[in-house]
């Protein structure tokens, strides 16, 4: 089992609050995704799982009992750094079984343990091998190896690709998700990058000064963000936000409509506009067009368009794919 239950948890630092207060439940073996801004409280709402910070109030609990006081060690949970934490004087096999040794266990156990949990992670041709001679991939996945062989009751990831290269990232994001459905052990991963959470996740908590903005599944977030902030931060590229005149006639203070729900046109539409930078991405291409008595509206369209900066071109939104938000900046 591995089941975590947050209720009214709270965290503070003196007079001031980081946490205000959360409340969350995460299902056995769920991949979970902490998402938000720098400074939205995502890490520290991991730490606080982990015990590497006292909550403030409220209380934690795994599989039913609370460990709300409960030291980190006997949470039963293995947690993976940003920084990977090697030790550079010792091979990959003594990296990966330092916490069995630690805890005592038979040599045979650590051995079988170790090499188990290299066969998952491609590592066995690896193990003789010093962290310095690994790639920054290699080394990550030493390290979630070292977190496999505890055989936790849940993972905590806190932003464990951000060392890496664009390209590694995504094949690390790949790997993490495969393993996830080779373990079926719960999951909880930090990160600020968006795409990242919505690749890998079966559940997203979207967090924004340290408050719980929405939760839900990757695609509930994109087809019906519960506010503003949820709108432009899920998505890339970012919904449009409208306001003014195009958003009255909608009976709405926002409207959002996302780039790729967005048509254009050099003869007619709803907006007339211009052209101004063109991203050109192979697949894809993206527009981003002053349209009048609107504003910028990004547009995702075809890599082949043929569109020229100041031309003009006619926008129509999908009129079944618009959002609406009222004052309060919350959805209608």
């Amino acid at each position: 089992m591995g089941t975590i239950k947050l209720e009214n948890v709270t965290k503070s630092f003196g007079a001031t609050v980081i946490i205000p207060k959360v409340d969350l439940e995460i299902a056995d073996g769920e991949f979970v995704v902490f998402v938000g801004p720098s400074g939205s409280g995502k890490s520290t709402l991991l730490r606080l799982i982990a015990g590497l910070e006292d909550v403030s109030g409220g209380a934690i609990a795994i599989d039913g009992r609370d460990v709300t006081r409960v030291a980190p060690a006997r949470r039963g949970l293995a947690m993976v750094f940003q920084s990977y934490a090697l030790y550079p004087h010792m091979s990959v096999f003594n990296n990966i079984a330092f916490p069995l040794k630690m805890a005592g266990e038979s040599r045979e156990t650590i051995d079988r343990k170790v090499k188990d949990a290299a066969r998952v992670l491609n590592l066995t041709s690896y193990l003789e091998r010093r962290p310095g001679q690994l790639s920054g991939g290699q080394r990550q996945r030493v390290a979630i190896g070292r977190a496999i062989v505890r055989q936790p009751t849940a993972f905590l990831f806190d932003e464990p690709l951000s060392n890496l290269d664009a390209a590694l990232r995504g094949t690390m994001r790949l790997e993490i998700s495969e393993l996830h459905h080779q373990l079926k052990t719960t999951m909880i991963y930090v990160t600020h990058d968006q795409v990242e959470a919505m690749t890998l996740a079966d559940k997203i908590v979207v967090l924004n000064g340290g408050n719980v903005e929405q939760v839900g599944s990757p695609l509930e977030l994109y087809r019906k963000p519960a506010n503003l902030f949820v709108a432009g931060f899920i998505g890339s590229p970012r919904m449009n936000l409208i306001e003014g005149a195009a958003a009255d006639a909608k009976g709405a203070r926002t409207i959002g409509v996302r780039p790729e729900h967005v048509t254009v046109s050099k003869t007619a539409g709803d907006w007339k506009g211009t052209v101004g930078v063109a991203e050109h991405l192979g697949s894809d291409t993206f527009l981003h067009v002053q349209a009048d008595g609107v504003g910028p509206v990004t547009v995702r369209t075809d890599g082949e368009i043929g569109l020229a900066h100041g031309e003009t071109v006619y926008l129509t939104p999908d009129q079944t794919k618009l959002h609406r938000f009222g004052a309060d900046g919350r959805a209608l």
